[in-house]
């Protein structure tokens, strides 16, 4: 690797010449947490003495977050005892799992955590958000290089005081430290003002879907009648997952209304060949699409509306409904509303894969206002939406300026003092 005159090329890739190198062992013991068995013992669990970290608790916690505030838990005091305390400020770091090994923390609060956490403790060098970060940014590596183990990863305390970090002067680590945390404080803002965008949505919808709250100008009551009344039913075909393609004619599958689209569709994640578009069902502009089959009736008949002009095709086990004189984008968002979902998890049927069929679909109660009131509720739901999407790319490139920053200034490619 060619390394610019002013860097050097250490363990951790090229640096500045004027930044050392550490061990996470040269900068204080790494121990690791203690759990009190038997797990669930009442006389240990669920007390109210101290703090419980758990390796759940801990990476349930925002990437943007780096402190850790609380616990779900708390052990008793006989718990503790069969424990390891962790004082307030300590650097902490999950060392096993292969969805959660690596995912380090500072504690703001004095708390026992399980084996399942290490600790730098007596840190004697080093600024802990400062190490924190480079250790996030660590994970991938120490996932697939670092840990021992097929089946379960495992870092054990050796191998974590072996793990190698870049070294600048402690006021440079602080100043890097406070620069990223500056860009969480914004991620966590955006998280914050992103949930309960949705909150309001969600009790819009609640309101409006059910006539509880009626818009300005809107009165009367509603029509009581079943889908098969307002439309007629369709079923999709072919798509299979060797006929999909990275670019052509877009399609949707069952399962990606389960995983990919929400309510209305906007993106497409699926394409097909001309060819295999002979075999397949065409959609409509205004069609809705729910999906045949599911893992569990709670979830059974997700539906979607395709509100496009573009050709678009259905794959197999979807049920197509194409209503007359509705508002798709007002069903798309009633069709999944509760009051639905509970009828269409009676209608299902099966154990392990559950199924719902066209004429069970047909028989869902639905209560209609007039085609002008749904456009109505519709458009308002559909602005949430806009806000809600708007502030999620906002979120999006707030993380790509992020990735952008951390990968600048821990290694030393931009310098902050």
């Amino acid at each position: 690797m060619e390394v610019k005159l002013s860097y050097k090329q250490t363990d951790v890739g090229a640096i500045p010449n004027d930044w050392d190198v550490k061990r996470l062992g040269d900068l204080g013991t790494v121990v690791r947490g203690g759990s009190p068995r038997p797990a669930g013992d009442p006389r240990y669990f669920n007390g109210g003495f101290i703090p419980w970290l758990t390796v759940g608790s801990l990476t349930n916690i925002p990437t943007s977050q780096v402190f850790i505030t609380d616990t779900a838990t708390k052990l008793t005091e006989e718990g503790a005892k069969h424990s390891r305390t962790l004082q307030q400020g300590t650097l902490v770091i999950v060392n096993s799992g292969a969805k959660t090994l690596g995912v380090s923390k500072v504690l703001s609060i004095t708390c026992c955590a399980n084996d399942g956490i290490a600790a730098l403790v007596n840190q004697s060098g080093g600024e802990k958000t400062f190490l924190c970060y480079f250790l996030n940014s660590q994970i991938k590596r120490l996932r697939e290089v670092i840990a021992a183990g097929n089946d379960q990863l495992n870092l054990n305390t050796g191998r974590i005081a072996l793990i190698a970090v870049p070294f600048p002067e402690e006021n440079e680590q602080r100043a890097i430290a406070e620069a990223l945390t500056d860009v969480d404080a914004l991620l966590g803002g955006l998280d914050q003002l992103i949930i309960k965008k949705r909150h309001v949505k969600q009790a819009a919808m609640q309101q409006l879907l059910t006539g509880q709250t009626r818009l300005p100008g809107f009165h009367g009551e509603w029509e009581v009648t079943t889908l098969g009344d307002v439309g007629e039913f369709l079923k999709g075909s072919g798509i299979k997952k060797d006929e999909v393609t990275a670019d052509g004619l877009p399609c949707v599958r069952y399962g990606e209304i389960y995983t990919y689209h929400d309510d209305h569709i906007k993106t497409f994640a699926s394409f097909i060949t001309p060819e295999t578009a002979k075999k397949s069902q065409r959609l409509e502009k205004g069609d809705l699409l729910f999906a045949g089959s599911g893992e569990t009736a709670e979830e059974i008949g997700k539906c979607v509306a395709f509100l496009w002009d573009e050709e678009a095709y259905a794959g197999g086990d979807i049920v197509i409904f194409r209503p007359s004189d509705q508002s798709s984008e007002y069903l798309g968002y009633l069709m999944n509303h509760s009051t639905i979902a509970t009828q269409k998890a009676r209608l299902g049927q099966g154990d392990a894969i559950v199924h719902i069929s066209a004429r069970n679909l047909a028989r869902l109660e639905v209560h209609l206002p007039t085609l002008t009131e749904q456009t109505a509720i519709a458009e308002v739901l559909m602005e949430m939406d806009n806000e809600l999407a708007a502030l999620e790319q906002r979120r999006e490139k707030t993380i790509a300026l992020k990735q952008a920053m951390t990968r600048e200034l821990l290694t030393g490619r931009t310098r902050l003092v």
